[in-house]
């Protein structure tokens, strides 16, 4: 049973003194007076579009209807999305209107997905639920994917019980160092266990499919191993095994690939090594994960946006 949604300007009402995220910026966003994720109260969408995504059962045949919000409350030095997700300097952003995203939206869902999958939402968690309600209020009902840093405020989440079909995290560190270096997050792991225990407390490690195979609801915890960091990913494995349940759906992603902005840095300026991903993988299997999915050490190609497209994942 979907829980009732705020009406889509109610919703809006809580970016005049902003608390969505965990920087807690208080910025009244409607004001113009912008926090740490220089984002307005409006809906400045870096791409809508049909995407495969990397977990079959989300995707299907049809793929799902990606939302790409822009701006991040993360600053990851090598985020893949950088071009929409920078928060200095000028970026690929398109400043839309509530019923012109629900319209772009619906278009992708008459051509056969069946999900809407919101990216990069912690900081744009009330335009979240505004979309959401409108989809409602003009009679559909797709499966809503929040596709998260897992930088978010377990009250957020509660509020989102009932209205996210299913929560796709990806959990990124949990050594400190690193979130602050790579990420400017120094409190990143105990914020993003936190959100996760949520996550879990909300749907369990149970999924729930429908008649073509797709998800409908869960969790599913994605990690991306970077180079030179594995211990980081031996110590998210295990907080999500152990603190969590081995029967979480996890994917293990091997597709993290240097962009320009770190092709200089001494860890981050290369791919991953065979031999660092075979390490999680075996940690992975030592600690009784069976559902989900890994990657092919090839796939670090398969995935890289150009926002410049209408389609930024299309082949060229």
């Amino acid at each position: 049973m979907r829980r009732e949604n705020p009406a889509p300007l109610e919703a809006l009402e809580d970016l005049r003194d902003c608390t969505v995220c965990p920087r807690l910026c208080h910025a009244d966003r409607h004001s113009g007076r912008l926090g740490y994720c220089q984002t307005g109260a409006g809906y400045s969408i870096g791409a809508v579009c049909a995407h495969q995504g990397e977990e079959p059962v989300l995707s299907g045949q049809s793929g799902l209807c990606n939302v790409f919000f822009t701006r991040c409350n993360m600053q990851c030095l090598y985020c893949q999305n950088a071009a929409i997700s920078r928060t200095r300097g000028p970026i690929v952003e398109q400043a839309l209107d509530l019923d012109e995203v629900v319209l772009r939206i619906e278009r992708i869902l008459d051509r056969g997905p069946s999900a809407v999958g919101f990216v990069s939402p912690s900081h744009c968690v009330p335009q979240m639920k505004a979309i959401i309600a409108r989809l409602n209020d003009r009679g559909r009902s797709p499966t809503t994917v929040m596709n998260t840093n897992a930088y978010d405020r377990v009250e957020t989440l509660r509020s989102l019980e009932g209205l996210i079909d299913v929560y796709l995290p990806d959990l990124k560190y949990l050594d400190a160092s690193l979130a602050a270096r790579c990420s400017d997050a120094p409190d990143y792991p105990q914020v993003a266990t936190r959100a996760l225990r949520e996550m879990h407390r909300q749907k369990g490690e149970a999924v729930s499919l429908d008649s073509r195979g797709l998800l409908r609801s869960g969790l599913i915890v994605r990690h991306l191993v970077l180079p030179g960091a594995i211990e980081n990913s031996l110590r998210c494995l295990r907080f999500i095994a152990e603190e969590l349940s081995p029967r979480i759906h996890l994917s293990l992603l091997a597709q993290y690939h240097p962009t320009p902005a770190v092709r200089s840095h001494p860890d981050l300026g290369r791919s991953l090594r065979p031999e660092e991903y075979e390490e999680v993988l075996c940690e992975m299997e030592r600690l009784g994960f069976e559902n989900g999915w890994t990657q092919e050490l090839e796939s670090q190609r398969e995935y890289l946006p150009d926002f410049s497209r209408e389609d930024p994942f299309a082949n060229p």
